[in-house]
């Protein structure tokens, strides 16, 4: 990124969920935005994201599931959609 110590405030976490129940990322964006006065959020994510392709399994993942659900919710009601797409990094 070519920024220096300090510049970039980064949080993660698994799929890149920022969920309004999530206390941890509302925190974090709470403290960047009041604290270290940050004035552009940016959510990146990458192709291939193991989070978002376990969400899409019907399998039982345990702890994940709570975790997962916002990314479950959406893939059920795009599921139609999602399954004519061929080409996984499209979808």
């Amino acid at each position: 990124m070519g920024a220096e110590p300090g510049e970039v405030f980064i949080h993660r976490n698994v799929a890149n969920i920022v969920a309004s129940v999530d206390l941890n990322v509302i925190s974090v964006i709470n403290y960047a935005v009041l604290h270290l006065k940050v004035k552009r959020i940016v959510v990146c994510g990458h192709y291939g994201c193991g989070g978002v392709k376990a969400a899409m399994q019907s399998k039982d993942l345990g702890i994940l599931n709570p975790w997962l659900r916002n990314i479950r919710d959406v893939y059920r009601l795009h599921k139609e959609d999602l399954q004519a797409t061929s080409d996984e990094p499209a979808r």
